[in-house]
């Protein structure tokens, strides 16, 4: 299971050289009523470097170099973000067959729902409590009404009765709180109305999983400048009014975390730092009740192999592992390559739907073994 649907195709359709077309996917009369006559035209014109589109650009490697294929994890993983993307008992089944086949132990799936929605996707994973664990989300009904706070922190108590054990995953990419369907349209991480909510979260030992922000790409321009274009366009927020940018994001993750010292917090994804993991460095630093899961950004940290490593090596106590890309084994396959192979110039393109080549980091198995699993062991097993 790709996380990335063909609606991404529908959107990215018309990116021409990097520019957006007024068709994308159109088909007209005409063009019906010509069918397979104009064929041959059209197979003439694909073929053609001035109108090839940049959506199916498909590089591929010429080097003559080694290829790694990791097909069960070096060492026992603790997957601390992935989503109940399996919807029935049978699919449930195969994915418990594929982490076995592939080495994960344990994975975390964040509901982002509260109420019975929570409750259903608990009782359909019931059937493995020791391979799957829930998490709930945030009931923000009423966050604009004078004395919000005490009914969420009522359902988050009913929730963690009910068997949620941390919160996620809860979103902000700049526009304010969202947690599956609930909204929060204006109130960010940091504003006082949450306070409770979050405290209560620490006093329950509920870990909290928060994305805040996206990849640097989707807030610059979608022109030929944009380095991640292909990626950037379907998930832009360049063109939203009014929204905090991912710097003003950290930000209030950082304001957040400080504020909280006994909740724990996972930022997802680096914190979308994965561009300037110096920065995020910084923060882990200065936070010691966060930490960063790796989720979903590997493509964006393996054209930096080196520089990645180093970061990795650096902050190894404080990143866990994550996929948030379904269940397939050959999607945990390439995460397993990126972490632990000496690999270079490969690509994965219809995995991640960057058109740059990726990288091996070669980590060394104390630091594996860290992200893969005993910093996420640490992390539940403290838990009240």
């Amino acid at each position: 299971m790709n996380r990335r649907s063909f609606l991404q195709w529908a959107n990215l359709a018309g990116l021409v050289a990097g520019l957006p077309s007024a068709r994308a996917f159109a088909v007209t009369p005409h063009e019906a009523e010509v069918g397979q006559s104009a064929d041959a035209s059209t197979a003439k014109k694909a073929a053609s470097p001035e109108t090839l589109l940049l959506k199916d650009y498909r590089p591929q490697s010429i080097y003559k170099i080694p290829i790694t294929e990791v097909a069960k994890a070096k060492f026992p993983v603790i997957d601390m973000h992935s989503h109940p993307y399996a919807k029935t008992a049978a699919e449930i089944d195969e994915w418990v067959r594929n982490m076995d086949e592939v080495g994960i132990e344990k994975t975390m799936i964040l509901t982002m729902s509260t109420g019975t929605a929570f409750d259903d996707i608990q009782r359909k994973y019931s059937k493995h409590p020791e391979r799957f664990e829930m998490w709930c989300g945030f009931d923000l009904a009423g966050f604009d009404m004078p004395g919000f706070g005490p009914a969420a922190v009522k359902e988050l108590e009913r929730c963690k009765q009910a068997g949620a054990r941390g919160v996620g995953e809860i979103h902000d990419k700049g526009k304010g709180l969202v947690s599956g369907k609930a909204k929060a349209p204006g109130m960010h991480p940091d504003d006082p109305r949450m306070n409770a909510v979050w405290d209560k979260c620490g006093e329950l030992g509920m870990p909290i999983s928060l994305h805040v922000a996206d990849p640097i790409w989707m807030y610059q321009k979608m022109d030929r400048h944009n380095d991640g274009l292909m990626n950037a366009y379907e998930w832009r927020l360049d063109n939203q009014p009014n929204i905090v940018g991912l710097s003003g994001m950290v930000d209030i993750l950082e304001r957040t975390v400080a504020r909280h010292p006994n909740t724990t917090f996972i930022a997802c994804h680096f914190a979308n730092l994965d561009y300037d993991l110096a920065r995020l460095g910084e923060v882990l630093e200065r936070n010691p009740n966060l930490y960063a899961d790796i989720s979903a950004r590997y493509a964006e940290t393996a054209p930096i192999p080196r520089f990645a490593s180093a970061f990795y090596e650096k902050h190894a106590n404080r990143l866990v592992y994550g996929t948030d890309m379904g269940f397939d084994k050959s999607m945990y396959r390439v995460t397993f390559r990126i972490l632990e192979s000496l690999d270079e110039h490969f690509y994965e393109i219809d995995q991640f739907s960057y058109h740059w080549s990726l990288n091996g980091f070669g980590l060394s198995d104390a630091i594996l073994k860290q992200v893969y699993h005993d910093n996420a062991a640490k992390l539940l097993a403290a838990r009240a």
